[in-house]
Order: structure tokens, then C-alpha cells, then sequence
């Protein structure tokens, strides 16, 4: 009993013995029923239906709501050719601007940050103000590309001063604003400035030094590309298959009724 009792009982156990549980009880229990009064091949025929069209059904739902059993999510990753740029200047060979970034001779880092961002916006990109909801996400993104795949800066000795997007913008469109059928998009794409700071001596005791940007460092730049993920993809591969097997079986209830039809129509011989 002792040892009986030392196994644990593990949540995979658990959710596996939940969905066959689940379905011996629900979907067994109404072919029983079924089974029972029609018989164990039209039974079988009309529930499988009937899971099938519920199947369908629950997956428009999902797919319209993106509940339910979902993909990955849309997130930021980093872009091709180049994910990081190490100085303003080189934003042409990135293919971020397509021009050149003009700057006097001696200009400081901090004039090549300002003239790269203005070359940007005039190219089209878009300034996110610092309450922006995509700009939280966006740093977040590069946060992971910079510290985890890059391994260029540890947490707390850079700063993220600006971010800009362009793109994303979908189509076929009626008009400025009937877009229903606008189920395409272009690329979507974002650039997160980075500052690295002057490191800080920290006290026990006392609070931590505002952070200071290191003047004598070049901005650096990550470049990423919006992947829209496969979030209703689930969802729709169990509506397509759940949709062929609900018409396949009514198909095959329809004929049954004709064949039935067909054979109570038939005269019946007179006895001899």
C-alpha cells in the first residue's frame, strides 16, 4: 500500500484519463441510447453525424473568436537579412532607409541617432509615442533578440529610446473604411533604437542612479519583422475536416432514406 501510495499522479495521467472519460460518457452514452433503438449501425451513423456537425459548428465559433484550441500568437522576429544594426549610418545596407544618412564629419553619436530617425520618418516610418501599446510589445521582442540570441547586452545596461513601424497595412479595401474582406496584409515591420548606458556603482541601501546614456557609444538598431502567427489555423483544419465528415455522413443518411423509400414502394407478391 505504502508503495501504491508513492506514486504520483502526474497531470498528464490526469488529462489523458479526462478526454477518454469524457468521451466514453458523452459520446458513448448517446450511441447507447441510439444503439439501443435504432440500431448499432444507424446509431453509430446518426451520432457520428451529430458529433461531426457539433464539431463544425464549435469550430466557426473558434475560429471567429480565436478561442478555443488556438496556434501561436502574432509576435515580432528578427528580420532577414540583417536583425541588428551597430550605427545609424549603416541603415542604408540594412535596407531600413533607402538613402543615404547625411551627417557633418565629427558629428557626435547621439547627431547620427537624431539624423537617423529623421531619415526614417521622412521615409515613411512611424514614430510610437511612449504610451503606445505596440511599443511595450516591440521592446519586449527585442529585449529577447538582444539579450537571448544576440547575447550583446546583459539587463539594465541599455535603454530603448525610440521605436518605429511601418507596414501591415491590409487589403483589398472598398473605400478608407470598408475593409470586411480585407484579409491580406503587407509586410509589417518595426525598429527598436537602442542606447547602451554608463554603468552605475550600486550602494546597499541606497536607491538605484538614474540611468545615463553613454555619449561615447554608437545607437544600435533591431530590426524585426511581424509574424502573424497561425492562431485560427487549429481551428480551421477541425472546421474543414469536421465539415467533410458531417456532409459525408448525411449523404449517406440521404441515401439510406431513398433505398428505404424505394424498397417499402415495392408490391409486395400475392400469396399462392
Amino acid at each position: 500500500m505504502s508503495a501504491l501510495l508513492a506514486i504520483g499522479w502526474e497531470p498528464e495521467i490526469r488529462g489523458l484519463l479526462t478526454v477518454i472519460i469524457g468521451t466514453v460518457a458523452l459520446c458513448g452514452s448517446v450511441y447507447l441510447l441510439l444503439g439501443t433503438n435504432i440500431g448499432a449501425r444507424l446509431g453509430f451513423l446518426v451520432s457520428i453525424a451529430g458529433l461531426a456537425g457539433w464539431m463544425m459548428l464549435m469550430g466557426i465559433i473558434w475560429m471567429v473568436y480565436g478561442i478555443g484550441l488556438v496556434g501561436n500568437s502574432p509576435s515580432w522576429k528578427p528580420a532577414e537579412p540583417f536583425s541588428i544594426v551597430r550605427e545609424g549610418q549603416y541603415l542604408l545596407d540594412a535596407e531600413v532607409v533607402d538613402s543615404p544618412i547625411e551627417v557633418d564629419e565629427g558629428a557626435s553619436f547621439t547627431e547620427i541617432a537624431d539624423a537617423s530617425g529623421a531619415a526614417m520618418e521622412s521615409e515613411g516610418w512611424n514614430l510610437l509615442p511612449s504610451d503606445d501599446r505596440g511599443r511595450g510589445q516591440a521592446i519586449a521582442a527585442a529585449d529577447e533578440i538582444i539579450q537571448i540570441e544576440a547575447e550583446m547586452y546583459a539587463a539594465g545596461e541599455y535603454e530603448a529610446t525610440r521605436v518605429y513601424v511601418r507596414g501591415g497595412e491590409r487589403y483589398p479595401k472598398i473605400g478608407d473604411e470598408f475593409d470586411f474582406f480585407a484579409f491580406f496584409h503587407k509586410p509589417s515591420y518595426a525598429v527598436v533604437e537602442i542606447a547602451p548606458l554608463i554603468p552605475q556603482r550600486t550602494e546597499p541601501g541606497r536607491a538605484p542612479a538614474r540611468p545615463v546614456i553613454d555619449e561615447s557609444q554608437p545607437h544600435q538598431y533591431v530590426v524585426m519583422i511581424r509574424d502573424l502567427g497561425t492562431k485560427r489555423q487549429p481551428a480551421a483544419f477541425i472546421t474543414f475536416g469536421s465539415t467533410i465528415i458531417f456532409l459525408l455522413c448525411c449523404w449517406m443518411l440521404h441515401r439510406r432514406d431513398r433505398i428505404v423509400a424505394v424498397n417499402r414502394g415495392l408490391a409486395i407478391p400475392a400469396k399462392v
